[in-house]
């Protein structure tokens, strides 16, 4: 998903968020108090470069707010969701710095069976129970890193979608890249390849009916075998042309005549077969002395 943006979210006035405004993430997790979509507004969506970082974006804002920046100058509490190309992330605005915060941004759905604050979730496969420990959304889509409750940090995580369905297993180290790559490879699955059809073996009657021509008569007689019979006479080696013995002779005179460097004699052997031929016709039709007078 070809999609790099940004959006900032600020606190929206209200006596439930009165004590998170301008405090430290760290304070509001000794205070018990969790930073929820709900309690805040979008105030600005802007477009981003695939590079940009957080830092570069804050000091892109805090030299020059744009128009349609519906709230204060960033700061402390505020929270700065990226979407780089389907992948969102949402950092807390720190008096220096980010802190990653999971859960921010919710994907709900009618058969999700996990959320950020799940906890003794039994994964199909798997032995003991398992609570989130964090989430990221890609394509849309939310995916849930699960810890073993009882073994913590000394057992894998395993990477689950909204419906508990296994994405990812024996990771180590949370949602790295190649973890990312892991859950993109699962929303989208390379194409099998497609090999041709491959036909059954026909039988000879079948190939004749296939090609449909009407050879196979004489190809009963010219084929090496039965086998061969396929509607095509083109199994047989060509046939010989037999070479009249007058021609050979005449072949055989020119290298003659040619070794000996004389003229090929061509006119005197046609004059002779000439005078041959006609002296076999007038004897045919030569007419008997005793006929009728």
């Amino acid at each position: 998903m070809d999609i790099n943006q940004f959006a900032v979210y600020q606190l929206k006035n209200g006596p439930e968020t009165r004590q998170m405004r301008f405090r430290s993430y760290e304070k509001l997790q000794q205070s018990g108090i969790q930073v929820r979509y709900e309690y805040y507004r979008e105030v600005y969506l802007g477009k981003m470069q695939r590079q940009d970082t957080p830092e570069n974006i804050r000091e892109r804002l805090q030299k020059k707010i744009p128009k349609s920046f519906d709230g204060h100058s960033l700061s402390v509490s505020d929270v700065l969701v990226l979407n780089r190309e389907g992948e969102i992330t949402a950092y807390y605005v720190e008096k220096e710095g980010f802190t990653v915060i999971a859960g921010f941004i919710r994907i709900g759905s009618s058969g999700a069976l996990l959320t950020f604050e799940t906890t003794n979730f039994h994964i199909e496969g798997k032995a003991g129970s398992w609570l989130v420990l964090d989430t990221l959304i890609i394509d849309g889509r939310e995916f849930f890193l699960m810890e073993h409750m009882e073994y913590g940090r000394n057992a894998a995580y395993v990477i689950l979608d909204a419906e508990g369905k296994i994405v990812a297993e024996d990771n180590r180290n949370g949602f790295d890249e190649n973890a990312k790559q892991q859950i993109r490879e699962y929303l989208h699955p390379p194409k099998p390849v497609q090999k041709p059809e491959e036909k059954p073996p026909l039988e000879n009657w079948q190939k004749y009916m296939e090609n449909g021509e009407y050879l196979r008569s004489s190809e009963i007689s010219e084929e090496q075998n039965y086998n061969m019979i396929d509607g095509r006479r083109n199994n047989m080696p060509p046939k010989k042309t037999r070479t009249s013995v007058l021609v050979k002779l005449h072949q055989k005179q020119a290298e003659i005549a040619k070794r000996s460097g004389k003229e090929v004699p061509q006119m005197a052997v046609a004059e002779d077969m000439e005078r041959r031929r006609k002296s076999v016709s007038y004897t045919h039709l030569t007419l008997p002395t005793n006929s009728l007078v």
